[in-house]
């Protein structure tokens, strides 16, 4: 690194007994609009994340057009400015002073909702031309890909073809395309092999997110998962990320048949409101098997009595039957309500994460325990992936130390294309991490999720000291990453 360095230098850090390394990326978070909200990100700097991967999952901060609504948990929110391009996103950032940096990825569904709608169809020809453009545009602001979720509307409805054309555009700016997947369960194979094809067909570089088989019955199903990447490898660009829980997160609404899910979420509730179309859904959720609410918990919603239970037991203290109970939260949360969903194999969990390829991302937004973002009832992996992972590695529970590191650091950068971050190295940016190995512990639970990890000591982004012996400091130097 350099000789002598403590003679011209501002500050010396004492560092004996600690670890240095660089500072992890989140390589897949959906903090987009939090980031303004909370510039402290304080539930990932106390984890050593100094970069965030947003816009996942097909939902992002911008751009925004048409009708286009944000997710609930965003669209709740008072922000001070409003926005709609992501060149409008990178202002606001910018005048927020974040603590992290961001890169942003652009969401097909808040493209594909801004310009064409809720209802379940394709682009027309005139609207595809257009959505080419506002692509191109993000990507000129900015952007570093595409991220679709095909498991959510209007995604969901939309055909193959759409992506692939918009997967060309991504490649042609040397960006790349992230998925969500249109299966994680019973079609797991088809929706990697869709993926597969997508990434082939467009020549765009190819991200699986949050890579996992989900029901029991399809945790057998991991093998074949890794066999057809692994090929997929000899033929394109790809790579995957994954979270260490055993438990999945999303609006709770995702439980609804699929038919009822579009149109946004005025055409659902009325649905939902509508005694005949209610009891039609009722009686499609009731031909679920046995104990498919056994395993779902309820996360934020309104009703603080319910957060971090089990639906069963929210039936029972409401007198209800589990469907009924599942029906009156959505729709007195107005679809608001979270869910937590256990339905993941440990021991599958632990060959995901150790596969070279698969780097480290939450697949949640950052929170911190005070502020506006305090009041909910997140998933505990908004403050505990990397502080989990990292104990798994010093503990020799998962790959070795170094390789944990990799997975958290160059790996996210090379794959999502990040310029001079991910390494100690003359040049690189100056995002490092000294801790404290024996003290790395994350505190973060199911039921009280607001507990920040214990064990960073120095958090520097940018140069800039954010976290000193294990304290904030009112400094920040996040930067929005551009592709």
């Amino acid at each position: 690194m350099g000789e002598n360095l403590a003679e011209n230098a501002r500050t010396t850090i004492d560092a004996a007994g600690l670890l240095v390394c660089p500072g992890f990326i989140d390589a897949h978070s959906h903090s987009d609009t939090y980031l303004l909200l909370e510039p402290s990100a304080a539930s990932k700097v106390y984890q050593g994340v100094t970069t965030e991967i947003c816009g996942n999952c097909g939902a992002s901060a911008a751009p925004l057009n048409g009708d286009y609504k944000m997710p609930s948990d965003w669209l709740d929110k008072d922000y001070a400015k409003p926005w709609k391009t992501v060149a409008d996103y990178r202002e606001r950032y910018a005048e927020a002073n974040p603590a992290i940096n961001v890169a942003l990825l652009v969401g097909h569904n808040t493209l594909h909702a801004g310009i064409c709608g809720y209802e379940p169809r394709a682009a027309t020809p005139e609207e595809m031309k257009r959505l080419k453009r506002e692509l191109e545009q993000a990507l000129d602001e900015g952007a570093i890909g595409l991220s679709s979720g095909l498991a959510y509307p209007p995604g969901s409805a939309v055909p193959r073809a759409e992506i692939i054309e918009l997967g060309k555009v991504v490649a042609r700016r040397g960006g790349l395309y992230t998925t969500h997947m249109r299966s994680e369960s019973n079609e797991l194979l088809e929706a990697i092999d869709e993926a597969i094809d997508i990434a082939e067909r467009s020549g765009a570089k190819l991200q699986i997110s949050h890579l996992k088989a989900s029901g029991a019955g399809n945790w057998n199903k991991i093998d074949a998962a890794f066999e057809k990447v692994r090929a997929a490898m000899e033929r394109i660009d790809i790579g995957s990320d994954r979270y260490p829980y055993t438990a999945g997160s999303t609006d709770l609404d995702i439980c609804l048949p699929q038919w009822a899910t579009y149109g946004g979420r005025p055409a659902i509730l009325e649905r939902l409101r509508d005694p005949a179309t209610r009891k039609k859904i009722r009686g499609e959720l009731l031909e679920n098997p046995p104990g498919y609410w056994d395993n779902v918990m309820v996360g934020s919603t309104r009703f603080e009595e319910f957060k971090g239970r089990y639906l069963p037991a929210v039936a029972e203290a409401l007198n209800l039957d589990e469907v009924d109970a599942f029906l009156h939260l959505i729709d007195a949360d107005d679809l608001k309500t979270g869910g937590v969903f256990f339905g993941l194999s440990e021991e599958n969990m632990w060959r995901v994460l150790a596969e070279p390829y698969v780097s480290i991302g939450s697949d949640g937004s950052m929170r911190a325990p005070w502020g506006p973002l305090s009041h909910d009832h997140p998933h505990p992996r908004a403050y505990g992936s990397h502080t989990k992972f990292l104990r798994a590695a010093l503990d020799g529970q998962t790959v070795p130390l170094p390789e944990a590191i990799r997975k958290m650091t160059s790996l996210p950068a090379e794959q999502f294309n990040l310029k001079n971050r991910g390494l100690l190295k003359v040049g690189h940016a100056a995002d490092i991490l000294i801790f404290d190995p024996a003290a790395i512990k994350e505190n973060t639970t199911y039921a009280r999720p607001h507990q920040l990890s214990n064990g960073m000591r120095h958090v520097i982004v940018n140069g800039v000291h954010t976290l000193k012996e294990g304290q904030h400091t009112p400094t920040r130097g996040g930067e929005f990453l551009a592709r």
